[in-house]
């Protein structure tokens, strides 16, 4: 091995930034979804002082990833984390919400029970709710680690600055990509394979907003990409399959992809 390579990488090593370990921010999420949602926690408990005591020590992780984290934190670990605190009863009632769009939405699911253990969808939504709150605190790493591991056990990537409304409906799921700066309203269907990116990549953009609006109560169906900060897809339209767009659409509106004709 060439000695000056080594030499560089061990001064790189020693001025390394300092992160947690990621299983440490895999445990605590599996953790907190658990401690949310009964329906996926292996743990039954006998009191309540049990089952608080459960919470606390989930959330000494929770201290300890921003502890780690402290270089980049707005304010310091037990601030960030008292904030966050305070915003799991709605980050709850949001999720609640989702998992009854999904129910309601797919002639396929039985229960809400069925949406909150098996649904990729829920399970993706769920993290994002998580990492967005994480990133508006200012801790935008932790928020994009999140999701990552969300779009890793899903195929669904959405990046937690996204700005996502009430009753979120994903069916299937697979392949969905949400950029950074996407607006979606209330009451939105999507499926499979959607895109709701930028039209453009370059550097300079990258603090405007190059994604999408979608209004309340759109339905985007499998393979759609639309394109574009300056696009906004109006209330109530529908989205058909492999469709592309890159300007507007008005309120309610049908879109669909018309193959070309064999003569």
């Amino acid at each position: 091995m060439d000695e000056a390579f080594l030499q560089q990488l061990y001064r790189e090593h020693q001025h390394v930034t300092k992160l947690p370990s990621p299983r440490l921010i895999e445990d605590w999420l599996d953790g907190l979804l658990q401690f949310l949602f009964p329906e996926l926690s292996t743990l039954r408990f006998a009191t309540e002082q049990s089952f608080r005591l459960h919470y606390l020590t989930n959330d000494l992780k929770f201290f300890s990833i921003l502890d780690a984290m402290s270089g980049e934190l707005p304010d310091g670990p037990d601030a960030v984390r008292s904030a966050f605190e305070q915003q799991l009863p709605g980050i709850r009632a949001a999720l609640i919400e989702d998992a009854e769009a999904i129910l309601a939405g797919d002639p396929a699911a039985v229960s809400r029970v069925e949406v909150i253990t098996t649904y990729p969808g829920f399970y993706t939504l769920a993290v994002y709710r998580i990492a967005h709150a994480v990133h508006q605190l200012g801790v935008g790493l932790l928020g994009r680690m999140l999701s990552e591991i969300a779009h890793g056990k899903t195929g669904i990537e959405i990046h937690p600055g996204a700005q996502i409304g009430r009753r979120f409906c994903i069916d299937h799921g697979t392949g969905i990509v949400i950029g950074e700066t996407v607006i979606i309203g209330n009451d939105v269907k999507m499926y499979q394979g959607v895109t709701l990116g930028a039209l453009s990549v370059q550097k300079e953009m990258a603090r405007t907003k190059r994604h999408p609006t979608i209004e309340n109560g759109v339905v985007i169906y499998a393979g759609a990409t639309i394109l574009g900060g300056d696009t906004v897809i109006g209330a109530n339209s529908i989205i058909g399959g492999n469709t592309w767009i890159v300007k507007s659409v008005p309120a309610d509106s049908r879109i669909y992809y018309r193959e070309p004709r064999i003569d």
